[in-house]
């Protein structure tokens, strides 16, 4: 049997091809025209040159011709590399400079500056606009037949997806077709996902919940999606009496709440409200309830894994914790040598199942460190597991931050900071917000003489150049010197606490 996620997700669409399955800005896209627009650019990809296991890295905004791009390159058995729209060139550099795709995809204003960057990592450079119209959508008109899908096993890597760690370069995951199909798999099982289904999109799709969780969740049962450019709570509450699905990140949920039309009989459609990416404050989760009368599902994923955990659809969900392990996925918290921990006590999240990664792009020492001898993957989440076998998130071992639902990476940011005249030290957290789940926040130690005022200046001039939006700072603090422990290390758990009401009115 071929493995290629895209086969296992194409029998769900070609069994009706006149069904309707995407609204997009007030148009129905049918199953049919999605299936014939991914072959159509799989012969393109081939005829660009990309052949099975090549990279294709794609920075487009979010589209109809962006969804069929990605099961495209699923049929022509390339690998997917998703890039975030707001990268800069200098992250692009590296990132394409580590995976060395044979093609790259890109919005036409990036060209001119992602041209050299192709020039230099050898790669084929073509274009998609957030309308859909391109170099790429020209060639995929005037392609040929749809090429058969490219064989594939479990093992094969259908996407590298970077993450940010807490030492060192940006790491690319490796995700296989039979991790992308099994998380897929057990989603569906256990959120009850049928073709009756019909979900609100309004996440970018460069990130696991947008393009892996709702996509191959929808397509994989038949399903029907609004597919929104953008979240817009004015259109969502508009949505809902025709849905019975959204999956958001908190930000959502804080906004809905903003909003007078969110009552009970607007969403009294819905059948279920997901949050994930980032942590959802209990109080956020109360006050929905409050509100609408329905308990949002909390659930906890990674890049590396995909979904592990989730709050029951039948049963408690409860404010604070993100449930249960899922369907084939085993969980345990564990000592920092790896020896299970009694319920109650907070230890490391690890994480084993057929979802697990197969480790990172090029870098097999690396990959060899994150797990344990007996195939459990070490998350670098700290939790704790309750007597009846709930868990919840109580923070992270290697100060990741998570803002919004993207991961941001402290020591990037740091090193922009510390560059700048004036700064003799610099270290950003993540502070708790209503809004962004976290947000991130530079603590700076000045020079001696140095003016405030300029050196803020500088740090926004600067992080606004060379970082994506959502890694910059929101707020920036300055201190005498920063707390530390014995040898010497700077103690961001006590800055937080320090930190923590900064953003208790994010409005």
């Amino acid at each position: 049997m071929n493995a290629n996620l895209f086969a296992r997700l194409r029998p769900a669409l070609a069994a009706d091809p006149a069904r309707p399955v995407m609204n997009w800005r007030g148009s129905w896209i049918t199953a049919g025209e999605i299936l014939d627009r991914a072959g159509r650019i799989a012969a393109h990809l081939r005829d660009l040159g990309l052949e099975p296991g090549d990279r294709i890295a794609v920075q487009v905004e979010k589209s109809p011709e962006n969804v069929a791009l990605y099961l495209g390159a699923l049929q022509a058995g390339a690998i997917y590399l998703p890039l975030n729209t707001g990268y800069t060139l200098s992250e692009l550099d590296y990132f394409i400079g580590d995976a060395e795709p044979r093609v790259i995809v890109c919005d036409p204003a990036k060209e001119p500056g992602l041209a050299p960057i192709a020039e230099k990592a050898g790669a084929r450079l073509t274009t998609l606009d957030a309308e859909g119209r391109g170099r790429l959508a020209d060639g995929a008109d005037a392609a040929g037949p749809a090429p058969e899908i490219s064989a594939a096993t479990d093992d094969d890597i259908a996407a590298i997806l970077y993450t940010s760690g807490t030492t060192g370069r940006s790491k690319g995951a490796m995700l296989s077709h039979g991790n992308l199909w099994s998380n897929a798999r057990a989603l569906i099982e256990a959120w009850e996902f049928t073709a009756d289904d019909v979900l609100i999109h309004a996440l970018p799709i460069f990130h696991t919940h947008g393009l892996f969780v709702a996509l191959n969740v929808t397509f994989a049962t038949g399903a029907r999606l609004h597919f929104l450019p953008k979240f817009d709570a004015d259109e969502v509450l508009r949505l809902m009496p025709e849905s019975t699905v959204m999956m958001g990140v908190p930000t959502f949920y804080s906004r809905l709440l903003a909003h007078p039309g969110l009552t009970r009989e607007a969403t009294s459609r819905m059948r279920l409200f997901i949050s994930g990416s980032a942590p959802l404050l209990a109080e956020t989760h109360r006050a929905f309830t409050d509100r609408t009368g329905q308990a949002i599902l909390e659930r906890y994923g990674m890049t590396e894994t995909g979904m592990n955990i989730s709050n029951p659809l039948h049963g408690e969900r409860r404010p604070g914790a993100v449930g249960l392990p899922l369907p084939g996925v085993e969980v345990r918290i564990t000592d920092d040598e790896g020896r299970p921990l009694p319920p109650g006590e907070t230890g490391n999240i690890e994480i084993r199942g057929p979802n697990v990664f197969k480790g990172y792009w090029r870098m097999p020492e690396k990959t060899a460190s994150e797990f344990r001898p007996d195939g459990f993957f070490i998350t670098g989440d700290l939790g704790t597991m309750s007597e009846d076998g709930y868990f919840t998130i109580v923070g992270r071992a290697k100060d990741l931050i998570i803002s919004g639902g993207y991961n941001v990476y402290p020591k990037e940011v740091e090193d922009v900071l510390n560059a700048l005249p004036g700064v003799a030290e610099s270290a950003v957290i993540g502070v708790p917000h209503a809004d962004f789940g976290e947000a991130v926040v530079a603590a700076i130690v000045l020079e001696p003489g140095a003016d405030a005022t300029e050196i803020e200046d500088a740090v926004r001039a600067a992080t606004g150049e060379s970082l994506a939006a959502y890694k910059r700072p929101k707020k920036i603090v300055f201190t005498d010197a920063f707390p530390r422990n014995t040898m010497g290390k700077v103690q961001k758990n006590l800055l937080r606490e320090t930190c923590r009401d900064l953003f208790s009115d994010p409005t």
